[in-house]
């Protein structure tokens, strides 16, 4: 195994051993989220502005200078690993291929699902509570099967891709919230390698599609998506297709960019190039969200969580926006690598403890088995 993951790290001061802080902000931020929930469900416009115009514009920011503590508290994620920590999972290991393959799915599900917002779920409180919830049925049926975070919060979930390109320059590893014992389910683990990206440990055709399609197509998406105005109804399939066109556009125009410039780029130069791009995509992001939640958005109100267009003076915006995009750059591409992990790795599984969960996984497996059977009779 190479040194690089094993080298001791300093780790944040934040709570280490006190695993009861951790479990505490983490019932605090799933609450949290079930009550968002309920509000979309049933409180339709206060819940659509909790979810789309304060949790979501916060998120890229947290992904890019801490993604181990949301790695730590995503409530999709305490939710989908209840069956590990309650001893119900299998512990099944995911193959390469099977990996790569739900990576690959998880690029796709976040190129779908992020244009029908405009389409549906920006202005359908219920629409996104049920893509909530559909998310998390699917999250936790696999927690019931496979290792820790290895099928969705490294494998399927939507937003990882986003994660590893973001997070490629974090600034020192938080304690491990989830994973007691290290059982190797992931290799290369995403939360405890360092300055990891969508490129790291590309194993399989899939791993290596996935990162091309983050990489060189997240930035023109970004643009994209924001050139085009959220619909109040969508009645034929040509306006339902619509939402697409511009994504798709720019998705095509920075990928092929990204292919120019990777042929031409040495090879040990490829980490600094994807830095780039990372901080290419968070900036276009913070360059057209900041404006429209503060009323000066290009789209009219689109995405507005409270007007200051009255307020502000025009000049606020580009200043606001120009130094957004100055820090992410500084932070991703022209700060040295630090090379340290999201979460600092916690202390590997033994050969028995290994064993004990194989037969765990065994007997939950007989268990299961027995009851189809008895159904059957």
């Amino acid at each position: 195994m190479p040194k690089l993951l094993l080298a001791p790290q300093k780790v944040s001061p934040l709570p280490a051993n006190n695993m009861f802080g951790w479990r505490v902000a983490q019932v605090a931020v799933w609450l949290l989220g079930a009550a968002i929930l309920y509000c979309l469900l049933f409180v339709s416009a206060l819940g659509l502005t909790l979810f789309w115009d304060v949790l979501i514009p916060v998120a890229p920011a947290v992904l890019v200078l801490a993604p181990g503590l949301w790695r730590n508290i995503c409530p999709l994620a305490t939710t989908i690993l209840l069956p590990r920590h309650a001893g119900l999972s299998k512990r099944k290991r995911l193959s390469v291929k099977q990996l790569g393959r739900l990576n690959l799915m998880g690029v796709a599900a976040l190129y779908v699902i992020v244009p029908l917002r405009h389409a549906l779920f920006n202005n359908n409180g219920p629409a996104t509570g049920l893509l909530i919830i559909g998310l998390a049925t699917v999250g936790i049926a696999t927690g019931f099967v496979y290792e820790w975070k290895s099928a969705w919060c490294a494998g399927l979930c939507p937003v990882h891709p986003v994660e590893k390109l973001y997070g490629g320059n974090t600034h020192v590893p938080l304690p491990n919230a989830h994973c007691g014992k290290c059982a190797n389910c992931v290799i290369p683990c995403p939360d405890s390698t360092p300055n990891i990206h969508p490129k790291t440990g590309n194993k399989s055709i899939y791993h290596t599609i996935g990162g091309w399609a983050v990489v060189g197509g997240l930035p023109g998406f970004i643009w994209g998506w924001f050139q085009v105005p959220d619909a109040e109804k969508i009645t034929t399939l040509g306006a339902f297709m619509g939402v697409y066109k511009m994504p798709a556009l720019g998705f095509a125009i920075t990928l092929a960019l990204y292919a120019i410039v990777r042929g031409i780029v040495k090879e040990q130069h490829t980490r600094k190039l994807i830095s780039v791009f990372g901080a290419a995509a968070v900036s276009c992001y913070y360059w057209y969200r900041i404006p429209a939640l503060l009323g000066f958005g290009q789209q009219g109100y689109d995405g507005l969580l409270v007007n200051l267009r009255n307020t502000l003076p025009g000049w606020s915006m580009p200043a606001i926006t120009t130094a957004t995009t100055a820090f992410f750059f500084y932070w991703l591409v022209v700060r040295k690598p630090t090379n340290t992990s999201w979460l600092a790795r916690p202390a590997f599984a033994t050969k028995q403890q290994m064993a004990a969960g194989k037969q765990a996984g065994q007997r939950l497996k007989q268990v299961d088995s027995t009851a189809s059977g008895i159904v059957r009779l």
